[in-house]
């Protein structure tokens, strides 16, 4: 056996990160700190004294208490994906990071397919494979718009890799009070398992999982904890907050605050009335607005009353208008905002803030019964008309009234207007929209498009429930198919493709066939423009038919 020399010019004193630097490097562009022995070349030097220097870190390191083991997975008892929808959950999985790259144009997006496909498999109930763990929780690491339903998917056993893995910490701060509380009707998950927490189990100091994630978390598990707990119950999700909010910053007050407009409820009202001595504005102006969103808070009835001294029925028959003279501490406190933006005058500020918080049905009491498409009707004197339609357009919003928002839009079929001279429902008419039941907004927008074009209906589709219903789906392609024959490039509505490759009804697929071919070109047309057409008419079908191929693949589990 012979025994191999070790280099001289490891005992020199080189150090390891000097030795790592010049590998990556290259010898070539740095001069490693050794010497190479006869007839040997200086990169296998580098290497016999990395590897020289590897044994001596190693046989420095001196013996330590072996590490607690690492606790067991925790169970998950929901069903398991079908083989397919495995596969494909793989697939997407891997494609992830290469959305569009190295395939043909009219190469679905698999990418824009993953959203989907998750939403379904937890309407499903499945659980994710574990074999696919590790990538999901990369997924959800790379784009945070998947975190919240590859956190559900993932279950408890996401949950446990995370706590072992620092680039996966991202889902403790999401993703741990789904561990404390499950969906209603579920059986309870496993709670988390912390090991530094020894051998004292999650009663031991007399706090809930849910009470110590509560007091010592991170604000973005608060956050996600008060939302689940006011969702489960307004009650206790409340009380909560109110235990530690003296001791809460302004910036967290004001966050929490507003993570209860989903569950709001009269019962809410006492503590936020509480919230209008608040020592921050901001903190002030949200409890009033939330406040303002209950017609029946004391808070609505004191805007209601300084609304009506300022908005009233002429003998004419039209509205006259006197806007408010100041703006006192009382209103102030009740969340007026006293100084006005950049080029916008005091008194219609205030006015404006006045008639946007009070209720929308008090209008109809005061004007002799009219109901709000008469009023809106109403001619307003002395060009008041903008600043009073614009708060009623966002009382309509705050207040989810779908009478105001039908009346203040108006028929989709109007002529569209754009700039400061458009009615103040039209400068945003996507927010009115929201308050529409689904059918009626998606029946309004098909309308909308089928008058006026693609052009001005990019936000009003972002708004319709998916998939879109038949008209809204229909009024989108028989759009697009225009503009193909007009001759345009698909790029002037590559935002609308999108929205319409992961919103159309899957079944109108073969509907969309025949719009794959490429039509002839005339002179009027643009060079290649019908060959581009084609590639994003087979993308989107493509996308439909592959669509429906994994709503068959996660279908629902069996008994």
């Amino acid at each position: 056996m012979t025994t191999r020399t070790a280099c001289p010019a490891t005992t020199s004193g080189a150090s390891w990160d000097e030795l790592v630097a010049a590998a990556l490097l290259g010898t070539e562009r740095r001069t490693p700190p050794v010497t190479p022995r006869p007839g040997q070349d200086t990169a296998a030097a580098l290497l016999d004294a990395a590897a020289l220097s590897t044994v001596r870190r190693r046989a420095g390191l001196r013996p330590a208490p072996a590490r607690p083991a690492v606790p067991p997975a925790p169970s998950d008892p929901r069903p398991a994906l079908p083989s397919a929808a495995r596969a494909r959950l793989a697939l997407l999985l891997a494609d992830r990071s290469a959305a569009g790259r190295g395939s043909p144009r009219s190469a679905p997006d698999l990418a824009e397919l993953l959203p989907q496909w998750l939403t379904l498999a937890n309407h499903h109930g499945y659980r994710a494979p574990d074999a696919l763990l590790p990538a999901l929780l990369d997924a959800a690491r790379a784009r945070t718009d998947l975190r919240p339903e590859a956190l559900t998917l993932g279950g408890p056993r996401a949950l446990w890799l995370a706590r072992l893995n620092a680039e996966w910490r991202f889902a403790l701060r999401g993703g741990t009070f789904r561990a404390i509380l499950p969906p209603e009707g579920a059986a309870p998950a496993v709670p988390p398992v912390d090991p530094s927490a020894g051998a004292a189990g999650p009663e031991a100091d007399g706090r809930s999982d849910a009470q110590r994630l509560w007091e010592e978390g991170l604000f973005a598990e608060r956050v996600s904890l008060l939302s689940a707990v006011r969702h489960r119950d307004p009650a206790a999700g409340l009380a909560l907050l109110g235990g530690t909010w003296a001791t809460e910053r302004a910036e967290d007050r004001l966050m929490f605050l507003d993570s209860l407009r989903d569950e709001l409820s009269p019962s809410d009202e006492p503590f936020l009335e509480q919230a209008l001595s608040d020592r921050s504005r901001n903190v002030r102006a949200t409890a009033a607005e939330l406040l303002s969103a209950l017609p029946g808070s004391a808070l609505a009835s004191r805007m209601a009353e300084r609304a009506r001294d300022c908005v009233s029925l002429t003998g004419a028959g039209g509205i006259a208008v006197e806007a408010p003279a100041g703006c006192d501490s009382a209103m102030q406190r009740d969340g007026i905002v006293p100084n006005p933006p950049s080029g916008r005058g005091e008194r219609s500020w205030w006015l404006g803030q006045l008639v946007e918080a009070t209720p929308l049905d008090r209008w109809t009491q005061w004007f002799g019964g009219l109901g709000p498409a008469g009023i809106v009707a109403l001619p307003v004197a002395d060009g008041w008309q903008p600043d009073l339609h614009a708060a009623w357009c966002r009382a309509a919003v705050r207040q989810r009234s779908a009478e105001w928002s039908r009346a203040l839009l108006g028929a989709p079929a109007l002529p569209p207007y754009s700039g400061d001279a458009a009615p103040a429902a039209w400068r945003d008419p996507a927010k009115l929209l929201s308050a529409l039941p689904p059918e009626e907004r998606a029946g309004w927008v098909a309308e909308f498009i089928a008058s006026h074009g693609l052009s001005d209906a990019f936000r009003l589709l972002g708004v319709c429930a998916v998939p879109w219903a038949q008209p809204l789906g229909r009024a989108v392609v028989d759009a697009l198919d225009i503009a193909r024959d007009a001759g345009s490039y698909p790029w002037s509505f590559s935002g609308v493709m999108g929205l319409a490759e992961r919103c159309l009804d899957p079944g109108q697929a073969d509907r969309l066939e025949v719009l794959t071919a490429i039509p002839a070109e005339d002179e009027d047309t643009a060079p290649g423009a019908g060959g581009y057409w084609s590639e994003a008419f087979q993308r989107l079908v493509g996308t439909l038919r592959l669509r429906e191929t994994i709503r068959t693949e996660l279908a629902p589990p069996t008994d």
